[in-house]
């Protein structure tokens, strides 16, 4: 069986996400900070027949992301599909005249170096075999600047810019790369709730023809 490997997994987007590929055959790995919050997830899903393991892994402790992913591979095999959707509020938010060196390097570390590392763990083989998937989360200010979000728009465009440079050089390789781009609240809009949103990323898998979804669509 093939097996998706969730980044940042959570009872939200990554739940909804596990759930759309292990319902189409996928083995799912999530990883995640806490290894209790990771345990109900992985019950949540054996309830519905979904085969389901928990890594716990800190995408700011780089050692942590790299061990946890080899021991998905040792579990579940090869990694077939990356989600990388971590999220941590602890992070310092500024808005664009407030934004410093001190509150910007913690995002870069979080989503572009941690970005880094986690693909650095998998691509190689799926760069050997010919096929794979990585696919990329953030939100909206990746893409339209928010005031609110000053520095993390920096780190998350850089990122974004990244997956399309990716896109670009690996699809004749045989590895799809996606991003998917939330302007909403998730659970809290009408129709944002990660049931409605987690096709997205089946179709950026399976389509193979795009870089990017922006929900909800412009």
């Amino acid at each position: 069986m093939p097996t998706l490997a969730i980044v940042g997994a959570g009872p939200g987007m990554g739940l909804a996400i596990a759930r759309t590929f292990g319902k189409n055959g996928f083995n799912v790995a999530l990883l995640a900070r806490e290894q209790a919050k990771l345990d109900k997830l992985v019950a949540e899903l054996a309830n519905e027949g979904i085969m389901a393991a928990g890594f716990p892994a800190d995408v700011a402790d780089r050692p942590s992301l790299i061990a946890a992913l080899a021991a998905v591979k040792e579990r579940f095999g090869p990694v077939d599909v990356l989600e990388f959707s971590p999220a941590n509020r602890s992070l310092p938010v500024a808005g664009p005249v407030d934004v410093t060196v001190e509150n910007l390097q913690p995002q870069i570390d979080f989503y572009i170096y941690g970005a880094l590392t986690a693909v650095q763990q998998v691509l190689p083989e799926m760069l050997a075999r010919g096929s794979g998937t990585l696919l990329f989360t953030t939100g909206a200010s990746s893409v339209y600047p928010n005031p609110m979000m000053g520095n993390i728009g920096i780190a998350t465009a850089g990122l974004r810019n990244w997956v399309h440079a990716l896109h670009g050089a690996l699809a004749e390789r045989g590895v799809q790369v996606g991003h998917v781009a939330i302007n909403a609240w998730i659970g809290q809009q009408p129709d944002a709730e990660p049931e409605n949103i987690a096709p997205l990323y089946w179709a950026l898998h399976t389509q193979r023809d795009q870089v990017e979804l922006i929900f909800p669509a412009a």
